[in-house]
């Protein structure tokens, strides 16, 4: 067996190839060309023809990363762009940062991943790296991308080298980011993960060496999961508190008091993100295919989506207290992102407020400083301006996502009724605003 080129890919000059320039991708590019120990440059591949030509010309199509890192980048000859497939072949370590979406019946489409498989196999070397970072099933890189690369007559471990890290981007988030992010890396062989670890330690701070890709990708699932169920718990704790009219949010934060053996987790209009909706049930379809029923996974997803059907119930309260029905209402959406401070709509909440809405006749609008257009079910609707008139003239104003920049003490000033799904209003400092035990509706 050849031995392992850990000195090459810890301290050598390194060309990284990264595959899709997303919201994981693109960070991944700026944060490698950028890293302290240099040589390591970055040629980035995304088959959209605009994400190219933009990051070339040196502009950022991501929030988190500034247009000016892309340019500096771009300026010092660390950072190029491509759409072709062809130049895989120049790069020593490529790292795989393509969708991993559901299909319709909920299963996981590794559409992308396989495409992205065969276009490094195509221009796959000797002694190269390949790190699928996309967040799938346990079993896919050793399942699906092995065999596939070793059609090629190279051997993994031996010719290649071939792991999982999953990605930890948290968009929005600004103490955490690629840099700082502890990474899980697990390979297909323990070379591989020696090989791996030793090249990302290159611009992330801390690694997190495990067994084996099935460990690494499992670790990526079982942290999403975690979340989703305990905000399926605590979102069903809301409907109960609902019920016995008791507010859960003094509920919560009364039991977040304990020391030990607590986690605080918040209500809300429901999941969203790539993430925590979507990859618990890539481990439900796998553990289907093994006979095995993911029962927690199931029913915290069945309650985090009836989460927005709660929340049109507020809505529907609130109109009713000033007789108002659902049908012939105009309502105002606050925010339709998936969380607050970014631009990120994949899997909102909001957009199954607004149909659930429409669906019963209501008049939607929204407001979102990060999203000034958005594209639903081939309808475009535009943000509408946060003025004292749009909430004069709405019937019910509904915070669904709470961005920081927004004026709620105005919002409730203004607004004939109002819906508040993030607990973002504090009744006692906020003039005019009153509310019942549950604090959805704060004033109606």
């Amino acid at each position: 067996m050849k031995k392992l080129p850990i000195d090459h890919f810890s301290a050598g000059d390194i060309t990284l190839g990264v595959i899709g320039l997303g919201y994981v991708g693109l960070p991944l590019c700026v944060e490698a060309a950028d890293a302290e120990k240099g040589g390591v440059k970055v040629l980035g591949f995304d088959l959209k023809q605009t994400v190219v030509d933009g990051v070339n010309a040196g502009h950022s199509h991501i929030q988190d990363v500034p247009s000016k890192d892309v340019a500096r980048l771009r300026e010092k000859g660390l950072l190029e762009a491509t759409s072709d497939m062809a130049r895989l072949a120049e790069c020593d370590a490529i790292s795989i940062c393509v969708p991993t979406p559901l299909s319709k019946t909920r299963d996981p489409d590794v559409s992308f991943v396989l495409g992205a498989t065969e276009s490094v196999a195509g221009a796959l070397q000797p002694g190269q790296l390949v790190v699928l970072e996309s967040t799938t099933y346990p079993g896919t890189t050793r399942e699906l991308m092995l065999p596939a690369l070793e059609r090629t007559g190279l051997e993994a471990g031996k010719d290649f080298f071939l792991c999982f890290s999953p990605e930890r981007v948290d968009p929005g988030n600004p103490t955490w980011h690629t840099k700082n992010t502890p990474k899980v890396i697990g390979g297909v062989t323990p070379g591989c993960s020696e090989v791996g670890a030793a090249f990302y330690r290159r611009f992330i701070d801390t690694m997190v060496p495990v067994s084996s890709a099935e460990a690494a990708e499992l670790t990526k699932i079982l942290e999403n999961t975690f979340r989703a169920v305990n905000i399926g718990l605590v979102n069903e704790t809301a409907i109960i508190a609902d019920r016995l009219g008791v507010d859960v949010w003094e509920v919560i934060e009364a039991a977040s008091t304990k020391p030990f053996g607590f986690m605080k987790f918040l209500p809300g209009p429901g999941l969203g993100g790539h993430c925590i909706p979507v990859d618990p049930h890539y481990l439900s379809w796998k553990m289907r295919t093994l006979n095995y029923k993911t029962r927690f996974i199931e029913l915290a997803s069945e309650i985090n989506a009836e989460m927005p059907l709660f929340v049109v119930g507020k809505v529907r309260e609130a109109l009713n207290r000033g007789r108002k029905a659902v049908n012939g209402s105009r309502v105002l959406l606050l925010g339709v992102a998936y969380k607050r401070d970014i631009d990120d709509v994949r899997e909102s909440p909001a957009l199954d407020i607004m149909k659930l809405l429409e669906a019963g006749g209501a008049e939607v609008a929204y407001h979102d400083p990060f999203v000034p257009a958005l594209q639903e079910e081939g309808k475009e609707l535009a943000s509408v301006a946060l003025t004292d008139e749009a909430l004069a003239a709405a019937d019910v104003a509904v915070i669904v996502t709470d961005h920081t920049d927004v004026d709620y003490a105005r919002v409730v000033r203004l607004s004939k009724a109002v819906v508040d799904a993030r607990h973002t209003i504090a009744d006692a400092e906020v003039e005019g605003a009153s509310a019942g035990p549950d604090r959805w509706i704060v004033k109606g």
